[in-house]
């Protein structure tokens, strides 16, 4: 059933305008443009899961786009009632999300593991009942004084705002390479 299922793409980051442009919503960005650049139009989103959801196809391998609308530390109650309904297996889930352990501007692929102190991924990870889901970390850095949370939920300073673009430009390449290459080219190319 696994090879019928669709993949299921999710961006982590947290609703409303506030939080929109924000390190912690660098996942949303990047699932956003992965839309736009796969349709005509912009993508249309509609309220499902707890979350905001559309379908795109790339290369023919059908995907299910999903952005939690239940803030980042209750995640999994939107990714799990999506992966359940459409039947998709840990190991066709990718989660895009913001990684503080890389500086700006580093993306890396990833299958399973921990959650290194991500509260969206720890979510996702405790409701799912697997961390075998895959993860693609875009890196915004870590605070040099302050706290973590007050740093994600800041919004990008204007010396970082084009590698953050660039950021989510090549997580636009990296996604449509897992979906066309597979995963293993894909981390081939793109961690480094």
């Amino acid at each position: 059933m696994a090879d019928m299922s669709p993949w299921l793409i999710v961006g982590l980051g947290n609703p409303g305008a506030r939080y929109a442009r924000t390190r912690h919503n660098v996942g949303f960005m990047a699932v956003e443009a992965w839309c736009e650049s796969l349709l005509p139009t912009r993508p249309s989103w509609t309220e499902k899961w707890k979350g905001l959801t559309t379908s795109v196809s790339c290369k023919g391998q059908r995907c299910v786009v999903l952005r939690p609308q239940t803030y980042m530390n209750r995640s999994g109650g939107s990714v799990v009632p999506a992966a359940q309904f459409y039947q998709v297996p840990p190991t066709q889930i990718v989660v895009v999300h913001d990684e503080i352990d890389f500086p700006l501007g580093r993306l890396a692929i990833k299958k399973g593991g921990g959650h290194g102190g991500h509260n969206g991924l720890r979510d996702i990870v405790q409701q799912l009942g697997s961390a075998d889901f895959l993860r693609l970390r875009l890196g915004v850095g870590r605070p040099v004084h302050g706290e973590v949370a007050d740093y994600v939920l800041s919004d990008f300073s204007p010396d970082e705002q084009g590698p953050a673009l660039d950021l989510v430009e090549r997580a636009v390449t990296a996604l449509t390479c897992m979906m066309t290459d597979g995963v293993v080219m894909a981390m081939n190319k793109f961690n480094s």
